[in-house]
């Protein structure tokens, strides 16, 4: 990844200010460049006058929205950065990351760089999360005197209610206090801050903040969310599934939740390895061979459910067909043991038939479950002690 970093111009003087504190507004930006003039000068006519400022753009274009930066922000009373990545690792949240590590002020506000979330709005967040000791404060289109107006059709409306819900759902502790979560506008103090605890994948940064590093105290403002000044949308169909991948990595974030998960999707993967012995044996294969062959379905079925759901994160410590070959010898050693164990349980603690064969059943799963995560994607001692190197 390369920056590129534009020479900023003079800021104001703080002094001459009477002002919460300085903020930093990072804005990432995708081929925005039909509105980085009007952006900037809505921050011009309501940021600098209450409160010192910087901007921060973290740019992933491949149009020319750089070089506009760079010639409107001649004209901006307050300094003004680009950095450009060639990879846009993490997507728009991975961009929001690199703002944030950037940041030289007390208080970061994030917002889009399509003019949807007002900049008049800025100070008002910095001067709540003052008022309050708040960590994070978070432009809310749900709370009173708010509105997502600017949410073209009822396909996205329904989207963003349908999203809204899930995640509260999903996360109704971690998420009390935030009525918005998707709100892609959101204050939060640099102290409150751990950037190297996010590990963002897609658009909906907040939520990620929210999970992994959330700030004790948690205030909201109300905000009408707007019209799209120019250019279209960036919410996809592709996008959509990156949320729910991210969504199940969060979810799945602790041992135990990912001990659950790993335990559903080994259910799931019941109904291939069913439908691959039906089909073998309607062609007349044995039924012991035609098992054998059923079970590779089921473990095929779920190591890719396992790949992007549980252990997404983890995957670069091996190559993929070393997992694969992993994750299948152990799923095939569970076969193998669980009919010694039945019978050690049988004969040796005079345990009946169906309870040594459900306890049999728990105690190979925790095995693979544990086999899994440390032989094929936790990362070798060796190349763990090189990376540290």
């Amino acid at each position: 990844m390369t920056h590129e970093y534009l020479a900023p111009v003079p800021a104001v003087d703080a002094a001459e200010v009477p002002e919460p504190g300085a903020v930093t507004v990072v804005v990432p930006t995708y081929n925005e460049s039909a509105n980085i003039r009007r952006l900037l000068r809505l921050i011009t006519e309501s940021v600098p006058a209450r409160l010192p400022c910087e901007v921060v753009f973290v740019d992933d274009s491949t149009d020319d929205t750089p070089q506009v930066i760079a010639e409107a922000a001649q004209d901006c009373p307050f300094p003004v950065t680009v950095l450009h990545r060639d990879e846009p690792t993490g997507g728009l949240g991975g961009a929001v990351v690199e703002g944030m590590k950037a940041a030289a002020s007390e208080w970061i506000v994030v917002m889009d760089g399509d003019c949807q979330h007002p900049p008049s709005l800025v100070p008002e967040l910095v001067a709540t999360g003052q008022r309050t000791g708040a960590g994070l404060v978070v432009a809310s289109r749900y709370l009173p005197g708010g509105s997502r107006a600017g949410l073209a059709g009822g396909y996205r409306v329904a989207v963003s209610r349908a999203a809204t819900w899930l995640t509260k759902a999903l996360f109704p502790r971690r998420l009390r206090g935030i009525s918005d979560p998707m709100s892609g506008f959101f204050a939060v103090r640099r102290a409150d801050l751990t950037a190297d605890t996010l590990k963002p994948l897609g658009y909906k940064i907040l939520l990620e903040l929210a999970v992994r590093s959330r700030p004790r105290a948690v205030a909201e403002v109300p905000f009408v969310f707007q019209e799209r000044y120019a250019g279209e949308s960036k919410s996809t169909a592709r996008e959509g599934l990156r949320f729910l991948r991210h969504l199940a990595g969060l979810r799945t974030a602790s041992p135990l939740a990912r001990m659950i998960g790993f335990g559903l999707i080994g259910a799931s993967g019941f109904a291939p390895n069913l439908l691959g012995l039906w089909a073998l044996t309607a062609l007349g294969v044995h039924y012991l061979p035609a098992e054998i062959l059923a079970n590779q379905l089921g473990v095929a079925w779920n190591f890719l459910l396992i790949e992007q759901l549980l252990f997404r994160d983890r995957r670069a410590h091996r190559r993929w067909w070393d997992r694969l070959g992993r994750f299948a010898l152990l799923a095939n050693a569970d076969l193998v043991l669980r009919i010694p164990l039945i019978a050690l349980f049988v004969h040796r603690f005079a345990m009946g038939a169906l309870p040594a064969t459900a306890l049999a059943l728990v105690t190979t799963f925790v095995l693979r479950f544990v086999g899994t995560e440390a032989l094929v994607y936790l990362p070798r001692r060796g190349r763990a002690a090189r990376r540290a190197a």
